[in-house]
């Protein structure tokens, strides 16, 4: 699983109402139309800037405040293909993989607004193509990479029917 886009920055303590906010939340269960309103408490023209397949690269705990799964699936349907993060709340974090949005932690002190990143989840390498940089990160388990793969874990659980904790799955 490797990618390439855009990257978008970000600082810490980015929460979930700065990923949608909550007065979009509740409005819809339209995942395009809450796209739309990605970030926009931050930087009121971010769903303009972003292009399938760019990154989200942010601070220390990414995705803190409610546990709702929509923060991830606006994002992914805004067109990000994954986010980096120093560290992650718990909840976005497991919400994501859930929702098919790859997460990775990483150091991301080395990531400038529009660098152009190469992803490898598998090999846990980031490789700034800007810079020429390459960064390391925590390479995800086999069973979350499968779950990201079949495009998260609903899609995962209607191919196989069952979930095996060894990540052995055929």
């Amino acid at each position: 699983m490797k990618y390439q886009g855009k990257a978008h920055v970000f600082g810490d303590d980015i929460n979930t109402d700065y990923i949608i906010s909550g007065k979009y939340k509740f409005k819809t269960l339209d995942m395009k139309e809450l796209a739309k309103h990605v970030m926009e408490d931050l930087d009121p023209e971010f769903y303009e800037k972003v292009q399938d397949g760019d990154f989200l690269v942010a601070g220390r705990n990414f995705g803190c405040g409610s546990s709702r799964e929509q923060a991830p699936l606006a994002l992914k349907h805004a067109g990000i293909r994954a986010v980096l993060a120093r560290s992650f709340a718990r909840l976005f974090y497991r919400n994501a993989i859930n929702t098919g949005l790859p997460v990775v932690e990483c150091d991301t002190d080395e990531i400038s607004p529009g660098d152009r990143l190469e992803v490898d989840l598998e090999a846990g390498k980031i490789r700034n193509l800007t810079t020429g940089k390459v960064l390391t990160s925590k390479p995800l388990p086999p069973v979350m990479l499968k779950i990201l793969g079949d495009g998260g874990l609903a899609a995962h659980f209607l191919k196989y029917g069952d979930f095996h904790l060894t990540g052995e799955m055929e």
